[in-house]
């Protein structure tokens, strides 16, 4: 396995259906069944008392991230830094101007065209196309295409650690790739911590909102767990998985977001479970923020 291999395999984002059988001391080598990895109920962390206590919010499921997660340290290049700063404080301005965005009730969409991932693994290229469809209108994008752009394999799409072939990768292969395909749209990557604070969420809000009003969706990067918060009709079990978040509710100034979810209309004949997964759901600010907690999304 070669170094770059074995940064991507740390990195772990895959598709849904792909879990990581991790024990108390690490990866296995092999995935376990589905089941293996479920608890009792959402309330649970399965590692409770590994972290000390610090009086501040925790999320349900972070001991489970931080004593599992192998991915390392993740670096920003100087423009990303530059960029950052600079769309942090437009999305700030514009989230806090005053009565034009109050006069547009309900959901603000920018309007991802769907597409059901065609792979167990493909919900990173299957997310790509959902979220550039937003700004452009473009739909039914091959999903074989933005896989090889993607450098997706049957263990994902990484959130970090991979370089794709575009001009100056970054190690951010959705940032990279969205920034390929539309050329001026500045996307950016924002990590997470285990336990996203009420900062990390206001944070969001104003991302969702700055994004859906000017035409563009977020790629979201869901690190779900056992005892923590899942996305609609997922099961309790570890999964990593991509979405596009396209719009917000204008009634709760963006604290409640919509998503399309990759394994909507997917046969349960390549994921057993997909069902019970809709198309598009709404969620909380606060959840999908949980939820994106240890990895992150680009915006």
């Amino acid at each position: 396995m070669s170094a770059v291999r074995t940064g991507r395999c740390l990195a772990l984002l895959t598709a849904v259906c792909l879990l990581s059988a991790l024990t108390a001391t690490g990866p296995a080598a092999a995935a376990e069944p589905a089941d293996a990895r479920a608890t009792a109920g959402h309330d649970t962390d399965p590692f409770p008392g590994l972290l000390p206590g610090s009086g501040s919010r925790r999320a349900p499921g972070a001991f489970y991230k931080q004593a599992l997660d192998t991915l390392g340290p993740q670096r920003l290049t100087a423009e990303q830094r530059r960029v950052t700063a600079r769309k942090e404080a437009e999305a700030a301005a514009w989230f806090g101007r005053p009565a034009p965005r109050a006069k547009r009730a309900g959901y603000i969409v920018s309007g991802g065209l769907h597409q059901s991932q065609r792979r167990s693994y493909w919900c990173g290229p299957a997310a790509l196309v959902i979220a550039q469809s937003a700004h452009d209108e473009v739909g039914g994008r091959s999903q074989q295409s933005a896989a090889d752009l993607l450098e997706t394999d049957t263990s994902g799409t990484a959130w970090y650690g991979v370089g794709i072939d575009v001009e100056e990768p970054t190690g951010y292969p959705m940032a990279d790739a969205l920034n390929h395909r539309l050329p001026g749209a500045n996307y950016v990557p924002r990590s997470l911590p285990y336990s996203p604070t009420s900062a990390d969420v206001a944070d969001f809000r104003e991302h969702i909102v700055h994004n859906t009003d000017y035409d563009y969706a977020i790629a979201g990067n869901a690190w779900e767990v056992p005892g923590g918060p899942h996305l609609a009709g997922h099961p309790n079990i570890e999964i990593f998985h991509w979405v596009a978040i396209d719009g917000y509710n204008s009634d709760t100034d963006a604290r409640q977001v919509r998503y399309l979810d990759p394994v909507g209309g997917v046969s349960t004949s390549v994921i057993s479970w997909a069902g019970g997964v809709p198309k598009s759901a709404r969620i909380s600010a606060d959840t999908i923020t949980t939820i994106m907690g240890g990895r992150g999304y680009v915006w």
